[in-house]
């Protein structure tokens, strides 16, 4: 009985943190190129009381042993990078990625960070900057006179400039890509880190080298489906419900064994 408290104590807990995750990925349903989280859980270590394979009879042999589970924990919180649908704006600054592949930022520290959002906006002398003002690496400087401005899949930036009977080509956007990106360490501001878990960052021009293409006019949504983190929010209430019924029935049965001696 005491057992089973304890380890229905980490089935509450291990809900309580899946409805945290929920509640992130909810909350950001609207965060242009935000990557839900799931989280990954693992059963802990077991009681042997009987070793699998052990002699039952004289002929014969438990076929399973006999195993006590001891609970739950998480194994892992991580981001998962499936497309998000994308939305159209109209806005020739908003950049989305179709494919694999990331924007490169650069903080004012000068580290380089990584993004899914092409929100992108004109600083006071043309620079391409995230919602921060964090320019976009390699540098985008639109020319204060330029009347229209292009960005191709592949990534030219293309201006129109008065008297300019054509567009001029001024510079090509890079995207980084990982070989893991679900080990990229998440700094907020729709902001990811490089780790060791990541890999370092492989730069490609967009449509090569596995990386994906841009879409000027339109941002990523994200990719959160609100039905599915509401069943994954129902049956976490339902699976914490079950364990504090556990622990409750845990202390009714501790509470009888102990009246046995009145």
């Amino acid at each position: 009985m005491i057992r089973s408290l304890y380890t229905a104590a980490t089935g509450m807990t291990a809900q309580q943190l899946d409805l945290d995750v929920v509640a992130n990925n909810l909350a950001n349903v609207n965060t242009a190129g935000f990557k839900k989280n799931r989280a990954d859980f693992q059963d802990l270590m077991y009681q042997i009381v009987e070793e699998p394979g052990t002699a039952a009879t004289q002929t014969g042999t438990s076929p399973s042993g006999i195993q006590i589970g001891l609970g739950v924990r998480p194994a892992a919180v991580g981001k998962i990078h499936s497309q998000g649908d994308f939305e159209s704006t109209n806005n020739p600054l908003d950049v989305a990625i179709e494919g694999d592949g990331f924007f490169q930022v650069a903080l004012p520290t000068g580290e380089i960070t990584f993004t899914r959002n092409g929100a992108f906006k004109l600083d006071a002398t043309g620079n391409l900057v995230n919602s921060d003002g964090y320019l976009l690496q390699p540098p985008v400087t639109i020319p204060p006179d330029a009347v229209s401005i292009t960005i191709t899949a592949d990534g030219f930036v293309n201006v129109k400039q008065p008297g300019q009977p054509q567009a001029s080509q001024i510079t090509q956007i890079q995207i980084a890509r990982f070989s893991n990106p679900a080990g990229l360490r998440a700094r907020g501001r729709n902001l990811l880190d490089q780790t060791d878990s990541s890999g370092p960052p492989i730069l490609s021009i967009p449509g090569i080298n596995g990386v994906g293409t841009l879409a000027q006019g339109f941002l990523e949504s994200s990719n959160v489906s609100v039905v599915e983190e509401i069943v994954k929010m129902v049956t976490g209430q339902r699976a914490y419900e079950a364990n504090s019924k556990v622990i409750q029935t845990a202390d009714q049965l501790l509470q009888t064994a102990i009246n046995v001696k009145r």
